[in-house]
């Protein structure tokens, strides 16, 4: 009877408790150990949420694969914000370099469909215009085209 579980969990912080608990309990995996391992494996992203799916077998054995958390999560950890504008238009939140959407564009890249820095960073520069952040004092509407303009070719070319 083996299986897989996939949940979103706080970034080093998960518990017996749900999400976890209640699709481990009915399992033979150790769930303390379950927990544990998840713990030591997502603490680099501290009290974000992170994807993680446990592949579990008949005699107890387990593995864990741990996701990167979603592109949003990784731009509010990055500018320091709580919570996306609830008019993005009109109300900004954050303002976010260069230099950091490139740092969310390689964080993210394995899970983007962009073939290249620039288009992983346009992937990202939409996801902040959804949340009401602006890029380098500009609104992130303007991005896609700043960017084929080659305004920022210096840093994401590197």
């Amino acid at each position: 009877m083996a299986g897989t579980i996939e949940a979103l969990v706080p970034g080093g912080q998960a518990n017996p408790g749900p999400p976890l608990g209640p699709e481990l309990g009915p399992t033979p995996v150790d769930v303390q150990d379950v927990v544990a391992e998840i713990n030591d494996e997502t603490a680099a992203f501290d009290g974000m949420e992170v994807p993680v799916t446990v592949e579990y077998d008949d005699d107890g054995s387990f593995t864990i694969e741990v996701g990167v958390p979603p592109t949003a999560e990784l731009i509010k950890d990055e500018a320091g914000f709580d919570t996306g504008s609830g008019e993005p238009q009109e109300n900004f939140v954050a303002d976010m370099s260069i230099e950091q959407v490139k740092k969310v564009a390689e964080q993210k890249s394995s899970d983007l469909l962009a073939y290249d820095t620039k288009a992983a960073a346009k992937e990202v520069g939409g996801t902040c215009a959804s949340l009401g952040v602006t890029i380098e004092g500009e609104d992130a509407r303007t991005f896609d085209e700043r960017v084929d303009a080659g305004e920022y070719d210096d840093v994401l070319n590197e």
